[in-house]
């Protein structure tokens, strides 16, 4: 059986392995989801060993399969860091049956966090509860609700069984309303480095220190980041953009930038011919300065979005996919997305 890590104690519960025996570094055997919060794990950890990543590649962590040599991994694993069921949801199988005598600890829930709700409505994907969600429409401003309209008396019932599985897939990955991309705003990274700080001194007691000084260095670091980033992104946040899946709304939060609308919250699953319509109609009417893919989905998409359009085509990866994992990869993502936006949205420059 999993033991998770969970509620306002996540991270201040001592870990035990071996009937209570001090805990050698090298016998922990820590695993990591997905490259960011790896980054994180292995800038705490450094000096004392370097975590597993499960997650490589440009490979999803909505949809990837594991292989054989990382399921042997997580067999071994004394201790597995990751963001939560609904993020990582290819992992929860494996954890269950692989991971029976590690310890999970999951990320969303660590004390000091930042959460937001999943958005939907407006230019973001459709939803048919009849309850409005505040942010897509602060986003959408007065194009929320003439969108719901018109959403409404242009949907063709040709492509209903489209929308139909759209709307399930967005309903499963939305499970819980909570987004849950929070690395991307680096106040969050400092919480979730205290965290993992604490998680493996409690593990790992000799190498406390250690963990507790790398922890106090990143603090610092991430704070000299979103220093920077706020300065770059300051000249560009006025400027609206379409993003390829709804995967950085703590990003947009912390630095004021405008996505008006994503083409997918579940980017696992095409959209629809019906919804591709949809957006490409009302790229000009947003004025959207820029349409951003994603290395792992499908970029030809915004090929076709934005033909015959104003827009500009960029890509941003909330994963990092294509950098190096360690300690620096964290920095370097959120630095890329930052260059990504002011690229993209800045002035046009002359041929």
């Amino acid at each position: 059986m999993v033991s998770v890590v969970s509620g306002s104690a996540i991270v201040l519960v001592a870990l035990a392995f071996g009937g209570g025996r001090a805990i050698d570094a090298d016998e922990i055997n820590v695993v990591v989801s997905i490259k960011p919060v790896h980054s994180l794990v292995a800038g705490v950890m450094e000096g004392v060993g370097a975590p597993d990543l499960l997650v490589r590649g440009t490979g999803s962590e909505h949809s990837y399969s594991l292989r054989p040599s990382q399921a042997r991994i997580l067999d071994r694993a004394g201790i597995v860091f990751w963001v939560g069921e609904t993020m990582e949801t290819f992992l929860v199988k494996p954890l269950q049956a692989l991971a029976g005598d590690a310890e999970i600890v999951e990320l969303w829930q660590a004390p000091g966090l930042t959460l937001l709700p999943t958005r939907e409505g407006g230019m973001w994907e459709p939803h048919e509860h009849g309850d409005g969600h505040a942010d897509a429409e602060e986003h959408e401003g007065e194009h929320a609700d003439e969108h719901e309209d018109e959403h409404a008396e242009e949907h063709d019932e040709g492509e209903s069984a489209h929308a139909d599985a759209d709307h399930a897939a967005v309903e499963d990955h939305a499970h819980g309303e909570t987004d849950m991309h929070v690395w991307l705003d680096p106040a969050n990274a400092q919480a979730l480095v205290a965290a993992i700080a604490t998680a493996l001194a409690d593990a790992d007691p000799q190498n406390a220190s250690t963990y507790q000084a790398n922890g106090a260095r990143l603090q610092e670091q991430l704070g000299e980041l979103d220093r920077s980033l706020e300065s770059r992104l300051a000249s560009v946040a006025d400027r609206p953009y379409v993003v390829f899946h709804d995967a950085y709304q703590y990003f947009e939060h912390r630095y004021g930038v405008r996505a008006v609308g994503a083409i997918t919250i579940n980017p696992t699953v095409r959209p629809s011919a019906q919804r591709m319509r949809e957006i490409h109609e009302r790229l000009e009417h947003l004025d959207a300065a820029c349409v951003f893919a994603e290395p792992q989905f499908e970029p030809a998409l915004v090929d076709t979005l934005i033909e015959g359009t104003s827009a500009n085509k960029g890509v941003l990866d909330p994963l990092g996919a294509d950098l190096d994992a360690g300690p620096d990869q964290y920095f370097r993502l959120m630095s890329n997305l930052a260059a990504a936006l002011a690229d993209c949205l800045g002035p046009s420059k002359p041929d």
